[in-house]
């Protein structure tokens, strides 16, 4: 399936059983918005990825050996821990 990026470009896409995360480069991308989303094989949004604060975007990411969740981390900073069925916080630290 070929990945659209909502508004950037796409940085790393990893497929789950869920869909598809995708990373897009924080360059130019609303700060308003999550730059980490998952989408459906049918393309469609599944979820946008919990930021830990309003205005701070995604600047990488890991799938964890569990396969339940992956960390990410912030440009402000922060470490997040994240669940790949919702896309909420489930811990997170800052790293400043």
């Amino acid at each position: 399936m070929e990945i659209k990026p909502l508004h950037t470009k796409v940085e790393k896409s990893i497929q789950i059983m869920h869909g598809t995360i995708v990373l897009e480069s924080p360059n130019e991308f609303p700060r308003t918005e999550s730059n980490l989303y998952c989408i459906s094989t049918e393309g469609k949004i599944v979820w946008k990825a919990e930021k830990p604060e309003p205005s701070t975007l995604y600047s990488r990411m890991k799938l964890n050996e569990d396969g339940a969740t992956r960390s990410t981390y912030t440009l402000s900073g922060h470490a997040c821990e994240l669940d790949l069925g919702t896309g909420k916080i489930l811990s997170k630290t800052s790293i400043q």
